[in-house]
């Protein structure tokens, strides 16, 4: 640190930056994706494998960077990965055909994945104790900003600009975040004697295993899932994969992931709760922009308010939240069981929505998400890293963004699945009572109107179904974790 915390700081604020524009390209090019296809002349078919090997590629880099960035250095890695995320969106409007442009996404896939572990490194290994708790909040605003301004941003770039500026826009948010990380970041001198102990098992293990996982999780909706021998093959095999690398990571010297630190009860119930938290906040995003988008019609620029009324809080309500744990005499296990308990509120309310919803409907939903995101995230940071060892952090940055990274292309591909298994059950109920009532057979646009009420049902399914995952993770708060303590508890 050498006396510049100044510096520092702006180091950190250039991760973030980093991190959010690698969120802001994913959104934009899944808005942008009809009219990317159009511009290069690919079938829909092809566009879902570009998202998914982007997807899988983001995920592995999570898993795996905290150990290149801990033998590379911080500063020296981010900035790789930084350059080589410009690069490679400058070049993919000029792929020639798909397997060009499935290889250079591919590549900026991991990129754009290698950023997020960088946030928590910056923040574990630069900041000193009294504000680390505030590093670790600029990480959850990843969690909480990012996905709900991000999307908004991306729909705007998309209207208004042409299909490759789906690939560029982020270009100049990512050079801005270059600079301010060359010049904050300390240098630390590379430890390259790391390279002679590298786990080449678990890299040959480890990566396709995952690749395999959240490809088959992309792509099983599309797929029949158990029906495609596709998914089989890569269920199956990243199975298999997975179990010989976990066996290989317990006995490795130098793992890229070190399993006994799931010994740690707090490590652990963080872990398990954040896939089931980030289920929840991925739901609370999806479900009011597709509700707007499928019932009303609503263009995304339309639905935008709706997610920027709990993004832009966030930058108040998660200093808020973080200065509040920053004391003694706060519990952050509380703390993140009132956060939860606000989720489990919010989609109790929102289960309400039927067919007359509109924008403003939503709102009130919405601001009860302002601080239940914050709380139900920094206590899990605070969890997982408190009291670790220097040494430690590496590895814990590893799980903790593998986890991140991988629940959230999960809980994408179940809401995807459990909101089309109750279109079906809706539907089907809704067609038999019709049946029972020959009269109501003759009203006009009775089709329509029957798809419009099994998708009012499907939408408060999904608020129910989320909202009780809320609650069912608070009964895990008093058996799981114990009591920590800020790093350096404010006065």
């Amino acid at each position: 640190m050498n006396g510049l915390p100044g510096r520092i700081l702006t180091g950190l604020c250039g991760v973030l930056l980093a991190v959010l524009v690698a969120g802001f390209n994913e959104n934009a090019t899944r808005f942008a994706l009809p009219d990317i296809l159009g511009g290069l002349g690919l079938s829909h078919d092809d566009g879902t494998w570009l998202l998914a090997s982007y997807a899988a590629a983001s995920v592995c880099a999570m898993a795996f960077a905290p150990w290149l960035a801990a033998t590379f250095t911080i500063r020296r890695f981010t900035l790789c990965m930084l350059a080589a995320f410009i690069a490679l969106g400058a070049l993919c409007p000029w792929a020639p055909n798909l397997p060009t442009l499935l290889l250079l996404r591919v590549l900026q896939g991991f990129a754009g994945g290698a950023l997020p572990p960088m946030l928590m490194s910056v923040a574990l290994r630069f900041l000193p104790p009294g504000i680390k708790l505030y590093g670790l909040g600029a990480y959850a605003l990843t969690a909480t900003f990012g996905p709900s301004f991000g999307l908004p941003l991306a729909a705007w770039g998309v209207e208004y600009g042409h299909w490759p500026w789906a690939f560029w826009q982020a270009i100049p948010f990512a050079l801005v975040a270059m600079a301010l990380v060359a010049w904050g970041l300390p240098q630390d001198p590379p430890r390259l004697e790391r390279l002679r102990q590298l786990d080449w098992r678990g890299v040959l293990l480890g990566l396709p295993a995952l690749a395999m996982w959240v490809l088959a999780l992309e792509q099983g909706e599309r797929l029949h899932w158990w029906h495609s021998e596709v998914i089989r093959a890569l269920a199956g095999g990243g199975s298999l994969l997975l179990g010989l690398f976990l066996l290989n990571e317990w006995f490795h010297p130098l793992p890229l992931f070190k399993l006994q630190m799931l010994r740690l009860r707090n490590l652990s119930h963080a872990l398990l709760t954040l896939g089931g938290v980030l289920f929840v906040l991925l739901a609370v995003i999806v479900i009011p922009a597709g509700f707007l988008g499928q019932v009303q019609h609503y263009r995304p620029l339309q639905t935008a308010p709706v997610l920027l009324w709990v993004a832009l809080p966030q930058w108040l309500a998660l200093p808020l939240v973080v200065a509040l744990m920053n004391n003694r005499w706060v519990d952050c296990r509380w703390v993140l069981a009132l956060g939860l308990g606000l989720l489990a509120l919010a989609c109790w309310q929102g289960a309400q929505v039927t067919a007359a919803w509109h924008r403003e409907d939503f709102y009130p939903v919405q601001w009860l998400l302002i601080f239940a995101q914050p709380m139900a995230v920094v206590p899990l940071l605070l969890l997982a890293t408190n009291g670790l060892q220097a040494a430690d952090g590496p590895f814990a940055s590893a799980w903790f963004n593998t986890v991140k990274g991988f629940a959230a292309v999960a809980a994408g591909s179940a809401l995807d699945t459990f909101a089309v298994h109750r279109l079906h059950v809706h539907s089907t109920a809704l067609v038999d009572r019709l049946g029972n009532q020959p009269l109501l057979a003759e009203a006009p646009n009775l089709a329509a109107r029957l798809h419009q009420q099994a998708l009012v049902l499907s939408y408060a399914d999904l608020y129910r179904a989320v909202g009780l995952l809320a609650l069912l993770l608070i009964v895990l708060i008093p058996l799981l974790p114990t009591r920590v303590y800020p790093p350096r508890a404010a006065a």
